[in-house]
């Protein structure tokens, strides 16, 4: 099993540390296979009632996925990506209907396959240090990893809003929308984890009794322009009518998205969309494949990869280059349903 996962047993209680500090714990095909095999071996396992999330050490619970492989995969052939992506989609699957509580700690940096394995999770914990995004139109990919099911599903436009400006939100925010089950002091986790892995079957109270009344949420104060201006699943107009509105916050979101890859932004409004009519989050995760197995391979991501991550010049040149150029016929394409051979599969677990 891989160093970059720790994986013990503490009183009744399953724990799986993240361990890849230097990479603020972002996760790499070996670490999902890691995850996936501790959580299979804890289903049946009677001593074990609970399961427990969080980093050893550093400052993020998980920052991502391992985005230099990915685009590096992607510019060849894209058969590594899409063994990444096959992966960890069906250990963020087997969160979603795993039959014990789990308790995701999201201390830190929470994006991307942080969100993955944290937004499936029964119990999700914020503090003050939670950072929690989607920021994959920045880079030309998209906001995966069950994104168009949970994004969908928060109040109001607030999900749409996320998905395009790449937004970060703290813990107060993250609580006070429903992405955090509980706020907490980030000196209190300690004594948390310990009273949780000794008595798995008091959670809700224990975390009832140690939970603090959050700051105020600054993304409340913005609901009325979020909801209004974002209210369009047709990107050129939310587009128009920030640049219509004339106020100081929206020309800020606007010269945000200025920044965001067009096509990727089309497919996030797009997921979000369809992510709401999704029957189950297997179906969603089965789209959300499809079109990861496309887009890694595409322009935007590897244009995107190069100017953030690698190259660092923050000027990515995207093509096509605004959104009216992002033709319905490429999202059709990029949306298309996989052959049945190549298709995701949620894990087959032997009971």
């Amino acid at each position: 099993m891989t160093s970059d996962i720790l994986t013990r047993v503490e009183g009744r209680t399953g724990v799986i540390s993240l361990n890849r500090p230097g990479a603020i714990h972002a996760l790499t095909t070996p670490m999902c296979h890691a995850m996936t095999e501790a959580l299979v071996s804890w289903i049946d396992d009677p001593a074990i009632d609970a399961v427990m999330i969080d980093h050893a050490e550093g400052r993020g619970f998980c920052a991502g996925g391992d985005i230099r492989m990915l685009a590096t995969s992607g510019a060849a052939d894209g058969a590594e990506a899409r063994e990444f992506f096959f992966i960890e989609y069906r250990l963020n699957h087997l969160l979603f209907v795993y039959p014990k509580p789990v308790i995701a700690f999201m201390d830190g940096i929470t994006m991307g396959g942080g969100v993955g394995l944290s937004m499936p999770s029964r119990y999700r914990i914020a503090t003050e240090n939670t950072r929690f995004a989607m920021p994959e139109t920045g880079i030309g990919l998209f906001p995966d990893v069950g994104g168009g099911w949970f994004l969908s599903r928060l109040p109001g436009r607030v999900g749409q809003f996320l998905a395009l400006t790449g937004a970060r939100l703290d813990g107060a925010e993250c609580h006070a929308l429903g992405l955090a089950t509980h706020y907490l002091a980030s000196d209190t986790l300690a004594d948390s984890k310990q009273r949780l892995a000794s008595a798995p079957e008091e959670i809700d109270a224990i975390l009832s009794d140690l939970s603090i009344t959050p700051p105020p949420a600054r993304i409340l104060g913005n609901r009325e322009q979020i909801d209004r201006l974002f209210a369009s699943d047709r990107y050129e107009d939310i587009l128009a009518g920030l640049e219509g509105d004339g106020s100081d916050w929206s020309a800020k979101e606007l010269a945000t998205l200025g920044h965001k890859s067009p096509q990727t932004c089309k497919v996030a409004l797009r997921q979000l969309k369809e992510g709401a009519q999704m029957p189950d989050f297997a179906a969603e995760m089965r789209q959300e494949y499809a079109i990861g197995a496309r887009v890694v391979q595409m322009h935007d991501f590897i244009e995107g990869v190069r100017a953030l991550i690698i190259e660092k010049d923050n000027a990515p040149r995207w093509n096509p280059a605004t959104a009216e150029g992002v033709s319905d016929a490429l999202l059709d394409t990029i949306f298309a349903p996989l052959p049945e051979d190549q298709a995701w599969t949620p894990l087959e677990i032997a009971r």
